[in-house]
């Protein structure tokens, strides 16, 4: 693995433009985990905020030992690990190489898993919306994680695009 080998070295341009877009989902990403993701009002009087973050400190102030490791896997370790390995594989990826292949492969599989936390808030709106004493709003956290997790995959599925070397490397954002 070197810099020299890369493609963004030998296409300037696009080094650039992949790079600040990296940076963008990142701080897209560290927006949406610290805004306000959800309201839940309850009989007009009780008003609850959460935001992915403050939803993980309640779970490990209240020893939700589990919820909290997949949450924060999921929400957080998962996909500030998918932007740093865009990053690496495309400034510092040889084309064709075993490790290239192997990271590219990574993504690839695990970007299947991308848009889980927007699924479980949606399904939590829903149940939220469908009982009668509660009413949920969806806070502005929810457009900027969706916004990180899109544009990850769709500069994941262009990275790949890019590095493809032949047809025996598919990548595939599914």
């Amino acid at each position: 693995m070197g810099f020299r080998d890369s493609r963004a070295v030998h296409h300037p341009v696009q080094k650039l433009l992949v790079n600040l877009l990296l940076v963008v989902a990142l701080v897209l990403l560290l927006i949406g985990l610290r805004t306000p993701l959800l309201t839940v009002e309850q009989f007009y009087f009780f008003r609850n905020t959460v935001s992915l973050w403050s939803s993980m400190q309640q779970l490990r102030a209240e020893g939700e030992w589990s919820l909290f490791v997949l949450i924060g896997a999921f929400s957080v370790v998962f996909p500030v690990v998918k932007i740093l390995l865009l990053a690496l594989v495309w400034n510092f990826g040889r084309k064709g190489s075993r490790a290239h292949v192997r990271h590219l492969h990574w993504l690839a599989e695990c970007g299947r898993w991308s848009m889980l936390d927007v699924f479980v808030v949606a399904l939590i709106v829903v149940t939220v919306k469908l009982g009668a004493l509660a009413q949920a709003r969806v806070g502005p956290g929810i457009y900027w994680f969706s916004a990180s997790v899109v544009l990850t995959m769709l500069l994941a599925y262009w990275i790949g695009r890019l590095l493809a070397t032949n047809r025996t490397v598919r990548f595939r954002n599914t």
